[in-house]
């Protein structure tokens, strides 16, 4: 709400100035094709700003009319929608934005911008479930999740702690699974040690996954894309495949009925596709698997599964790569 009553008020605002600079243009060039009877100044009752007709959406034409009346072509956020200014100042990290909000003084103390800036990028916390108290400020709220999160990225446990110790949230798997889930800037090898140790909200990220009516190949590149593969086999990608098998079947009864799967046979199709993308992938391996290979040896572990349907999954990792990459 307070969002649209911003931009209704800046498109205003971009509408009279760009009348105003129109105005202007249009009597200078009156007053060059006149010549000196126009020298002197216009009475104030004929000082009146015409109405231009300027399209809300044409952001590229308010953008050059911008850069048309500062010599230097420099662009002032604070004239652009507030979409608009929460994309850009997103790409900037928090030392960035402070020196932007000493700049664009409004920006800097729009809660608004602040609240947009902390909700797309960390998607998720146990602090916006709440009642704000007063003064409440999502500027400081937005240092303290980057404070969190690079203090996650050196040390995991302590990050969640930090964040816990602010309120921002809450001690429980399913909360701290869903920040985890929402939020793009943790290191991916740091969360990998904290889930390893982190059971508990391991069960629960897995469970936030919605792999309906996907191929498997794609939900398993879905699911790694969050919860990255280890290195190395051994117990953990054990766990994580077991973990997918059964969220994957609970999301498709369907297929699990018509074509047969269980969580045991996606278990092995999964091996069996990661396996593959490491043949097909490696510049190392000189003779890549085939079809008729790959047919044969997984059909030799998972005998329930029609040939055509593993045929589609070689088919899938040939064309689109690797599932764990």
């Amino acid at each position: 709400m307070g969002q649209g009553l911003w931009r209704v008020v800046r498109n205003q605002q971009l509408q009279q100035e760009y009348s105003e600079q129109c105005f202007l243009q249009r009597e200078q060039q009156r007053r060059r094709r006149a010549g000196p009877l126009l020298s002197e100044p216009l009475p104030p009752q004929s000082r009146r700003t015409p109405q231009c007709q300027v399209p809300g959406s044409d952001i590229g034409q308010l953008l050059r009319a911008r850069k048309a009346k500062d010599p230097q072509g420099f662009i002032d956020l604070d004239m652009l929608p507030p979409e608009l200014s929460i994309t850009i100042l997103s790409y900037l990290n928090a030392t960035d934005l402070c020196l932007a909000s000493c700049v664009w003084q409004d920006l800097g103390n729009d809660e608004y911008l602040w609240q947009g800036l902390c909700k797309s990028t960390w998607g998720h916390c146990s602090i916006y479930n709440r009642r704000l108290p007063p003064g409440f400020s999502y500027r400081k709220l937005y240092m303290q999740l980057d404070e969190g999160s690079l203090t996650f990225n050196a040390n995991p446990q302590e990050g969640i702690t930090y964040l816990m110790s602010k309120g921002i949230l809450v001690d429980h798997p399913k909360e701290i699974a869903k920040f985890i889930f929402y939020t793009r800037m943790l290191n991916w090898k740091m969360l990998r040690i904290y889930l390893d140790e982190r059971r508990d909200v391991l069960d629960e990220l897995v469970t936030l996954h919605n792999f309906s009516n996907q191929f498997l190949p794609n939900a398993l590149r879905d699911f790694f894309r969050h919860i990255h593969a280890p290195e190395e086999r051994g117990e953990y990608l054990e766990t994580l495949i077991t973990k997918f098998s059964h969220r994957f079947c609970a999301c498709n009864p369907t297929l699990v009925r018509e074509v047969g799967l269980t969580p045991d046979a996606v278990y092995v199709l999964c091996y069996s596709l990661i396996l593959l993308s490491i043949d097909l992938s490696s510049p190392h391996v000189k003779n890549k698997m085939s079809k008729r290979e790959f047919i044969r040896n997984t059909r030799r572990a998972a005998q329930n599964i029609s040939e055509d349907f593993v045929g589609h999954l070689y088919d899938n990792i040939y064309l689109i790569g690797h599932v764990a990459a």
